[in-house]
Formats: C-alpha cells, structure tokens, sequence
C-alpha cells in the first residue's frame, strides 16, 4: 500500500511560508513523538535555512517514554529539542526561555543599535494534525487575539500575541510531495496526519496490527486477545455488525486505527533505531 497526499493548497501554503519567513524571528516545528522522523518535513530544512528553530516532539502521553527520550537526545546534536504535550500544556513552560536563547544576538544587536526591544517573532510550522493550534491556545490562554497589521494577517494566517514577548504566527499543516518510504506515510496515515479518504483504512489497519506483533508490542484486548488479533475479531468484539451477524471489517479497521491515536492500546512509538 503506497500512500501519498500533496493537494494543491499545501504548495501554495510552502510558498506562504517562504515569504513569511523574512518576518519571523526564529520558527517552532512541532514533531510527533510517536513517529519523531516520520513527521518532519524534509521540505522544511531547505526553507528554513539558518533560522534560528526550537523542534518540539509533541504528544509525549501517546509515545513510549524510553523511545521519546532516546530520540530527544539523538535530535539534540541538530539544536535544541524537548518533549512536550500540548493538550495537557506539560513542557509549554520552556518554550519562551529557549525562544529567547534562540534570539539574543538578535536583541543584542537592536540593543546596540538603541532601538526599543519588540516581542520575538515566531513562526509555528509542522504537518497537519500535528497540535499548532492546541499549542498556541495553550500559551495564549485561549484567545487567537490579533496583534497588529503585519504581513502574515493579510494573507489568511494570524499574529497571536502569546504576552509581551512573544508574537506566534500560526501557519497551516504541510505535507512534501512524494514519501520515498512507504512506511513513512503508513506511519503518518496511521497517526492521523493524512486523510483517511486517501488510503485504504482495512489494509492500514492491517498493516499496523502486524507491525505491533513484529515489534512485540503489548496491546490490551481484543488487539492481542489470541496472538495476532484480525480484523473480524476486532469487528466482532467491538459489535461493527452488518446484516445476518457478519463483519463490517471497514467499520473495525477506523475503529481500530481511531482507538490507537487516542492511546487507548497504550503508549507507542512508531519510529524505532
């Protein structure tokens, strides 16, 4: 099964970014730390270029903590990345120190100048589903508030004023042409970054319950209730029932996949070295 999505909003969205990128002073990524390489855009480390950049793993409550903090240290080479949960708000408190770490030369240099200290601009990128907006109303507290007339509100995305330091510019999710692995956008279907309409929901869900045994995952039942669980099992123990008591194997397959990005088999990490 080879999964690819690029609709065309997502190339008009690169060349926003592009633009936009000359008004920002340093760009949060956000990652999903069940799949930590999988959800990086590759697309983004050409654009981005020498921007300062503060990588997140979010999701921390959905991926394996030994595999979240084997990977933490591993992008750790690359620049400043930490763990958060943006639904839950855990980590959020550092994010602001280190933007302002990001950017000091920057202040440094408007300081030398005399010029008035302004809020650190940033720009919040990632693929769709990735949790921007839950991460900016957390650090907003809620509100999408406007800040001013700047080039990001007039072509369709929003400047948030976090508190007196901090502008974010909320930016929709991109996805790159063609994944040259399929297991990448397995993995990405699987967690919920593409749209279910593009891929077969049976065959994934398959694909997932074998790459679960392969890797000696422990799932509550009925996904390991006798060995590898089937999606006539699954079916049956969840009621997904059509007419003459038979199996709606489609109905299982969304339920399966919908229970595992909630967490409900536990905590898993996709992305393994």
């Amino acid at each position: 099964m080879s999964i690819q999505w690029f609709p065309g909003h997502m190339a008009k969205t690169k060349r926003l970014l592009t633009e936009q990128l000359q008004w920002v002073d340093a760009v949060v990524e956000l990652a999903d730390a069940r799949i930590p390489a999988s959800s990086r855009n590759p697309v983004l480390a050409e654009l981005l270029g020498n921007k300062p950049r503060l990588l997140l793993l979010n999701k921390t409550d959905l991926a394996e903590e030994v595999w979240t903090k084997r990977w933490l240290e591993s992008l750790r080479g690359q620049g400043p990345a930490f763990g958060i949960s943006a639904v839950s708000g855990r980590g959020l408190g550092r994010i602001t120190p280190e933007l302002a770490k990001l950017t000091a030369e920057r202040a440094s240099r408007l300081a030398g100048k005399g010029l008035r200290p302004r809020p650190i601009r940033v720009m919040v990128v990632g693929i769709p589903n990735i949790g921007k907006s839950s991460l900016i109303n957390q650090m907003a507290g809620g509100s999408k508030a406007k800040t001013g007339d700047k080039p990001g509100i007039t072509r369709g995305n929003q400047w948030i004023r976090i508190h007196d330091k901090i502008e974010l510019l909320d930016t929709p999710g991109l996805l790159w042409p063609k994944f040259e692995d399929p297991e990448v956008g397995r993995k990405l279907a699987a967690t919920g970054a593409v749209r279910d309409e593009v891929f077969d929901a049976e065959e994934l869900a398959v694909w997932l319950l074998t790459w679960l045994k392969e890797n000696n995952v422990r799932v509550p039942p009925p996904y390991e209730s006798r060995g590898q669980a089937t999606l006539e099992e699954i079916g049956r123990q969840r009621g997904c029932l059509m007419a003459g008591g038979r199996v709606d194997t489609g109905k299982a397959a969304q339920e399966f996949l919908r229970e595992f990005r909630r967490g409900r088999l536990g905590r898993n990490t996709l992305d393994r070295f």
